[in-house]
């Protein structure tokens, strides 16, 4: 077996936590056979110093001729007062767009072992599981008309929140997909009280489930789901939400863990190819420390076996040395208390890898 993966390791700590997701590729390969074959390519800041752009067409190039993407993260502080058209950020909205990917997915898991590490009272974040679903390509990102110009003698910024119901549609039925397959459960997000984008969105999820009769679907606003999500997350299993919502929850939903660090994500299209990156960003300040949590990059591999390679014995083999590694005591600093053992990115790596292959 034989796979390629675009690696875009971009900005900031993304090369770093690239590597340790590689090296647990790695092992995996290693251990059942598979040969992984990487392709390096420039995406964000560093693609603008090298080339003037933030996503140069061979790198779209690489992307489309691989079986999946890797990505690390872009962006950094210096990049702040570059046009908006060539920011570092303007690469991820590019590439999803050229790769059709529109359907994200977040798991925001709590891991046993880390119920401390949360910021939430331990009855509140244990044992919570959830499967945040969030439409990529629509929404006010991408809506027209957008800009910024003069009205009566002074400046206007807008942009428009506009979804077709075949986008709700297409969303709707990965989530239903997604729920068939936890708990049968779907929470869809929206402000249908106050907007005309959210009356239409329900309107479409809500005919959508007809299609998934053993599915539960509720509709909440999302002013109520991101206080909810605080109060009482273990009432969600999957959540499904457009694109500028879902960006809030999901973050949101990321800090139950108790680090941006642990949490992974896949973003899909409708073929089989997908982008796998952790949530976190660049972190600039911390480039170069060896001291960020690699973790949510080597899950997003998971992630890849899974969805990209159909690969679940794989995944799972990812997922149970990482939750090995850390019942062993093994933190990074971000997820470090007193008493256990705090270790390196590359450690940490390292530690992941060798677990697979024991």
């Amino acid at each position: 077996m034989r796979y390629k993966i675009a690696l875009l390791g971009g900005d900031g700590i993304g090369p770093a936590v690239i590597n340790e997701g590689v090296k647990v590729l790695n092992a995996v390969g290693k251990k059942f056979g598979i040969d992984f074959e990487y392709e390096k390519a420039l995406i964000g800041g560093c693609a603008y110093d090298d080339c003037g752009t933030p996503l140069p067409v061979s790198t779209i190039a690489a992307a489309k001729e691989a079986d999946a993407v890797y990505l690390g993260a872009v962006g950094d502080w210096k990049y702040d007062s570059l046009p908006a058209d060539v920011r570092p950020e303007k690469a991820l909205l590019g590439i999803r767009k050229e790769l059709n990917l529109f359907a994200n997915l977040r798991p925001a898991i709590v891991f046993d072992e880390l119920v401390a590490s949360s910021t939430l009272k331990p009855e509140v974040v244990k044992g919570v599981d959830i499967m945040m679903v969030r439409e990529l390509t629509g929404d006010v990102y991408f809506g027209q008309p957008r800009g910024i110009e003069m009205r009566d003698g002074q400046r206007a910024g807008f942009n428009n929140m506009i979804y077709y119901e075949s986008e709700i549609e297409r969303i709707a039925n990965v989530a239903f997909e997604t729920a068939m397959k936890r708990n049968k459960k779907l929470c869809s997000v929206d402000k249908a009280n106050v907007l005309d984008c959210s009356r239409l969105w329900r309107e479409v999820v809500t005919k959508v489930s007809e299609q998934y009769p053993d599915v539960e679907l509720s509709h909440m606003y999302v002013d109520n789901a991101a206080m909810q999500l605080i109060r009482n997350p273990k009432q969600f299993d999957v959540v499904v939400t457009g694109n500028i919502f879902g960006d809030i929850l999901s973050d949101e939903a990321s800090m139950l863990s108790g680090s941006l660090g642990m949490l992974p994500s896949a973003s899909l299209s409708d073929s089989r190819k997908g982008m796998y990156e952790p949530i976190h960003g660049s972190a600039p300040d911390l480039k170069g420390k060896n001291i960020v949590n690699p973790i949510a990059t080597i899950l997003s591999a998971a992630m890849m076996l899974r969805y990209s390679f159909s690969k679940n014995e794989e995944a799972l083999t990812i997922e149970n040395a990482v939750k090995s590694v850390l019942k062993k005591g093994y933190r990074t600093q971000d997820i470090y208390t007193s008493g256990l053992t705090l270790v390196s990115t590359d450690k940490m790596g390292d530690l992941i890898a060798s677990e697979i292959l024991n």
